[in-house]
């Protein structure tokens, strides 16, 4: 069982690492989802994912698409999108995926930082965490 701490990692590329490694058959554990970092300006992602919020199905709005407001399910949901889903292996590599908030009990002292995918390799310094990328599309929980 792989278990990769999120903090500070650029959450593109953590996530097409942890969906190579759910496709090669690992259990992924991803720990501190609040924390991984979306490159670009603050104000352009924002407006970003708060226009997809409006999207949704006319003819009946109950219907969907569902949109998620919780950094762990945000993370999932990205890593759900670099996996075929619609295919068997690809449900059965998101089965193998947990990913939480913050450090549980657990996995304390187990997680792996990898330099992979560190947000400390780019020169940019225009970095948002997906807690705060959340906490503006409506999650109630705290943003770090």
């Amino acid at each position: 069982m792989l278990v990769l701490d999120a903090e500070g990692a650029i959450l593109g590329r953590l996530a097409s690492y942890v969906a190579k490694k759910l496709l090669e058959g690992e259990e992924v554990r991803v720990v501190n989802a609040e924390r991984a970092v979306v490159s670009g300006k603050r104000e352009w992602v924002i407006e970003k994912y708060q226009s997809f919020l409006n999207v949704r199905n006319r003819a009946n709005p109950r219907k969907g698409p569902f949109h998620v407001k919780r950094p762990d399910l945000f993370v999932k949901k990205v890593i759900r999108g670099m996996l075929p889903k619609k295919k068997k292996r690809g449900r059965d590599a998101l089965k193998r995926l947990r990913v939480y908030l913050g450090v549980p009990e657990e996995f304390k002292g187990k997680a792996e930082k990898l330099e992979l995918f560190s947000s400390s390799k780019i020169t940019r310094t225009d970095l948002i965490t997906v807690g705060e990328i959340c906490h503006f599309l409506g999650w109630k929980g705290e943003s770090s």
